[in-house]
């Protein structure tokens, strides 16, 4: 039997449609915004022109980065799907598949930084499951689901861009994947690259959470009107979020390569590692479509709460396709769901790298 995916990573489109997609459980007409590719929360009416936001995530758990690391993922990759919504996330819940291997003192110094980081962006633990399981040998500990309400016609979703949007993008490409791999092969990094591009790949681990990118973007646009949607940049990247937004809004972009934002030092970890930052899991970008004409006063608004934000693209109809202009050579582009972060990791992981 072949695998539904070719490498490991979330499910392709056409498997979430085809396989996923239709069979759903019960039809309920509160349920405003249900399942979608591309699309970080779903939304349910709860009457009084109130809404509950609710979205799912794995938990982190990579003994080799850290305990307080891997909490600090745990939490922040769930807020950021939150995020997009323009508002803070306020309840979680975790279920927690552990391996037998973790001894409670470390499960204590985890448990105290999944505390810490939600009490730190006011989200109330609600309850869960933990257990410990024979075989669990992941770098995924569980999953996670967070909620939080607010009025009902202000809750952002990611399929509300439309043509003519334009594409902001916060901060820079490739955050997570060149953070993450500094940080589990530091000896490596350092050696080949040197302790400047160690040290500040450690550095950009905690600017992987793009909540307050979310907020700052609401203080200044009205949502779903000017700020017409938002999406966290997880697996695929810059490319791949602003992929998946344009196919759950029914839309085709265009964006130009020398404007996405990389930095030096990803770029160079990346290149190592060999593999394209554009593509590779990126949390702590925030991918925004924003109104013509107001995309400059939301870029200067983030500037100055030192958000670094970036001007990329537009969303065009969707008959015109994703494209990309590359060397003033414009040309489609697709992602095929392959995340190159993965085997990246597992392949450097596999060959002893320190």
């Amino acid at each position: 039997m072949s695998a539904f995916v070719d490498n490991s990573g979330k499910i392709n489109s056409s498997t979430f449609r085809d396989v996923v997609l239709p069979k759903c459980g019960n039809r309920r007409d509160e349920v405003i915004t249900g399942p979608g590719f591309g699309v970080d929360t779903s939304v349910i009416d709860l009457g009084n022109e109130m809404g509950m936001a609710v979205s799912s995530d794995p938990l982190s758990l990579i003994p080799i980065m850290g305990l307080k690391e891997s909490a600090w993922l745990s939490v922040h990759l769930l807020a950021n799907d939150m995020a997009t919504t323009g508002f803070s996330p306020m309840y979680a819940q975790f279920v927690l598949n552990l391996p037998v291997s973790l001894t409670i003192d470390a499960f204590k110094e985890y448990w105290e930084y999944i505390h810490l980081y939600c009490e730190e962006i006011g989200i109330s633990i609600t309850g869960g499951h933990t257990g410990q399981i024979e075989g669990q040998n992941s770098t995924i500990s569980g999953g996670g689901t967070m909620f939080l309400t607010a009025p009902v016609n202000e809750i952002i979703t990611g399929n509300n861009a439309r043509p003519g949007d334009r594409i902001v993008v916060t901060k820079q490409t490739a955050l997570t994947a060149s953070s993450i791999l500094a940080m589990c092969f530091p000896e490596t990094v350092e050696n080949k690259l040197g302790k400047e591009v160690y040290e500040k790949g450690c550095e950009n681990f905690y600017q992987t959470s793009s909540l307050n990118d979310a907020l700052t973007a609401a203080e200044i646009l009205e949502n779903n009107t000017e700020l017409k949607a938002m999406h966290d940049v997880t697996e695929g990247g810059v490319l791949g979020a602003i992929i998946e937004m344009a196919d759950a809004s029914g839309c085709g972009f265009r964006v130009y390569d020398d404007q996405l934002p990389v930095g030096d030092v990803q770029r160079k970890i990346s290149d190592f590692f060999e593999i394209d930052h554009r593509f590779c899991v990126g949390a702590g970008s925030m991918i925004m479509a924003v109104k013509k004409g107001k995309e400059i006063a939301l870029i200067n608004h983030l500037n100055s709460k030192s958000i670094t934000a970036t001007l990329v693209g537009e969303m065009t109809n969707k008959n015109e396709g994703c494209r990309i202009v590359e060397n003033d050579e414009e040309k489609a582009i697709s992602f095929d769901g392959n995340d190159p972060y993965w085997e990246a990791f597992f392949k450097a992981f596999k060959s002893g790298l320190k």
